[in-house]
């Protein structure tokens, strides 16, 4: 019993991340205890610095170092590992940013033979002299670059997890030269780096440590709001916070090293949890010796068109592949034809289904002839899913589970139940969101100041990827819908429960996510997700080369079969089992793709446990792949989670 809670909470801590006040809440009883949190990290991070040098052939009495340190116990933890990292051999040079650092740290570095550069000149330092003119100033931010960029390891311990908002000030100063800075309309452009397995380095110097979070980073929701210095490895304390998991912040992480302090995780609610096979297989509803292809699921498909006919092949074979019994395709005779010569199983025209897939391949809108089969089918069947506060929603909430896709979004109902999955890529959810603007509900963007998004200006796809957990979460509020939002990290938010979807599970029960149901937290009508209390659900399974024609269209047809095989009869859907499922889907669709494509490179991996054994890593890059690939590996994909 004992080794299973073990197994089951370190799962729990590799595939859950939580907000900055829940771990201050969690690490406060060992603070009370006199537990050495900042020792320990200190420990940690030095040893995880040498192992980065180590891995480019440097030498630590070789090695040249740069310590970027703030105030508090982040700059703390800095100090101590720069301390331990000059005990080593190596020459560091901490480079003060504010106008005080940790005393005991500083006095550490101070007898361990550390250089010390100071940035303020309202600095006040014990032994260092200060008070010096703007122009000296000016200078020292020079030569502080230069060292820095001349170095072999930058060490980023300039903020820790309470900062809110961009860095500014020297530490803004500092990541504005030596990382990444917003550009006009407010976008942080991440470095133009291959995807490595593993987010290994490519070759460049220096390289960059970055202490529990990169500073300047939104640690809560994952946005880059203003300059940072993206980390090649960030050594996090305690607990993943959601940073690590979400995008755009979680690329500028880089490889994740997890410190525990053994955290009681039991009783806390994460922000954002991780798929993985434990959560995936849930999904994949094994056969029984009483089956019939009926039993075992049917999809139907209203996808493709005459001009993009091969969207139907794609989803269709998807659909096909993805544990069902029969697919139904609906469409105009050319896409039926080469459905039929790919998957001769198919059976074409209307019957009894247990879920939808629509809108792949379809026009949208802008692109439609005034009498196109597909959208007048597709807008015909989502009417049925339409919800209202002051009608009968019986027959919307009897409905089976629908995934909207592509040009069958701009047709997507005002109000849905929740198991209507929207699979939009960034530029779909920009003209969605722009949609529920004008309508008057939703606010543009989360950032008041934010240059690209000012509520005169129309929402960008660049704005839903800066702030993709926003977007997502207004679009899944506004609607009622489940929203998957693909990216290399793809994200799947449920809605707040609206127009008489009754959900009576206590909304506050902690989560947790290595149990055998590996359930998400239950939501009421009470319940606001913006607030947090409905964890993301994350997926980064794919690699690279999944960004190609179709594979959206795979997707969307996937995810439709597990829906299907997963039929609940007449008892209606949970919110949580929709997101749970179509997050599944995701994480499958990006097996089959490493799988095809024969890489080990993956939008988001675990983290590696300090201290522990670790997994087996492969390195191997893979090859360009295409979405009929993917496809046809769907079936590996699901052996091997059952496995």
């Amino acid at each position: 019993m004992e080794a299973m809670q073990d197994l089951n909470r370190r799962r729990t801590l590799l595939h859950a991340a939580y907000d900055s006040s829940t771990v201050r809440a969690m690490e406060r009883p060992l603070l009370d205890r006199g537990v050495p949190l900042m020792r320990m990290a200190a420990g940690a991070a030095a040893h995880v610095a040498a192992q980065m040098l180590d891995d480019e052939n440097i030498d630590i009495e070789d090695a040249a170092i740069v310590l970027l340190v703030g105030g508090g116990d982040n700059g703390g933890d800095g100090l101590y590992a720069a301390a331990a990292l000059a005990d080593e051999g190596a020459q560091v040079t901490a480079i003060a940013v504010g106008t005080s650092v940790h005393e005991a740290g500083f006095a550490a570095f101070v007898r361990a033979g550390g250089r010390t550069l100071v940035l303020d000149p309202a600095a006040d330092i014990p032994g260092i002299v200060a008070g010096f003119s703007a122009g000296e100033a000016a200078e020292r931010v020079r030569t502080a670059i230069d060292i820095a960029e001349q170095a072999d390891l930058i060490i980023d311990a300039m903020t820790g997890i309470g900062l809110r908002g961009p860095l500014r000030g020297l530490p803004g100063t500092m990541a504005a030269l030596l990382g990444v800075k917003p550009d006009e309309n407010g976008h942080v452009p991440l470095p133009d780096r291959p995807a490595l397995p593993n987010r290994e380095n490519d070759g460049h110097l220096p390289l960059v440590l970055a202490i529990d979070t990169p500073s300047g980073i939104g640690v809560n929701d994952g946005t880059l709001p203003g300059p940072v210095i993206p980390a090649d490895v960030t050594v996090m304390f305690g607990a993943m916070k959601p940073c690590a998991m979400l995008p755009p912040a979680t690329f500028a992480c880089g490889r994740l090293v997890l410190v525990d302090f053994s955290f009681d995780l039991s009783d806390q609610v994460p922000v954002a949890v991780a798929v993985d096979d434990a959560l995936a297989e849930q999904a994949i509803r094994l056969p029984r010796v009483t089956d019939s292809k009926y039993s075992r699921g049917v999809v139907g498909l209203v996808t493709g068109s005459t001009r993009y006919p091969g969207a139907a092949v794609l989803s269709c074979e998807a659909a096909a592949r993805a544990n069902t019994g029969m697919i139904r395709y609906l469409g105009p005779e050319r896409a039926q034809n080469m459905v039929l010569a790919a998957i001769p199983e198919a059976v074409i025209g209307k019957g009894h289904v247990q879920s939808w897939t629509i809108g792949c391949g379809a026009p949208d809108a802008h692109n439609a002839e005034p009498d196109d089969i597909q959208r007048a089918t597709a807008a015909a069947l989502l009417e049925h899913y339409a919800l209202s506060a002051d009608a009968d929603n019986t027959q919307a909430l009897a409905m089976p589970p629908i995934v909207v896709d592509a040009g069958a979004l701009d047709m997507l109902p005002k109000h849905v139940p929740a198991h209507v999955v929207i699979t939009p890529h960034a530029g779909e959810l920009a003209e969605l969101a722009n949609r529920l603007a004008d309508d008057g509900q939703a606010q543009r963007s989360s950032r008041a100041s934010h240059a690209g998004a000012r509520r005169s200006e129309p929402i960008a796809a660049q704005n839903v990827m800066d702030e993709p957990l926003h977007y997502a979460r207004f679009a899944a509020d506004s609607t009622g819908a489940t929203v998957l939002l693909k990216g290399a990290v793809t994200m799947v938010v449920s809605p707040a429960c609206k127009y008489g979807q009754s959900e009576t599970n206590d909304a506050g029960s902690p989560i947790d996510v290595s149990s055998p149901t590996r359930a998400v937290a239950h939501t009421n009508a009470n319940v606001d997700t913006s607030a947090g209390t409905q964890p993301v659900l994350v997926c980064g399974s794919a690699p690279a080369w999944l960004a190609t024609a179709g594979a959206g269209d795979v997707l969307a047809g996937l995810i439709g079969g597990l829906l299907a095989g997963n039929a609940v009869g007449d008892n209606g859907w949970k919110a949580e089992d929709i997101a749970r499922i179509a997050a599944s889907g995701a994480y499958v669709h990006g097996m089959a793709a490493a799988i095809a494509s024969e890489s080990e490179q993956h939008g988001w991996q675990e983290p590696d446990l300090f201290g522990q054994a670790q997994p087996q890593r492969f390195t191997a890059i893979g090859h360009p792949i295409i979405a009929s690939d993917v496809a046809r590996a769907i079936g590996d994909a699901l052996a091997d989670i059952i496995a």
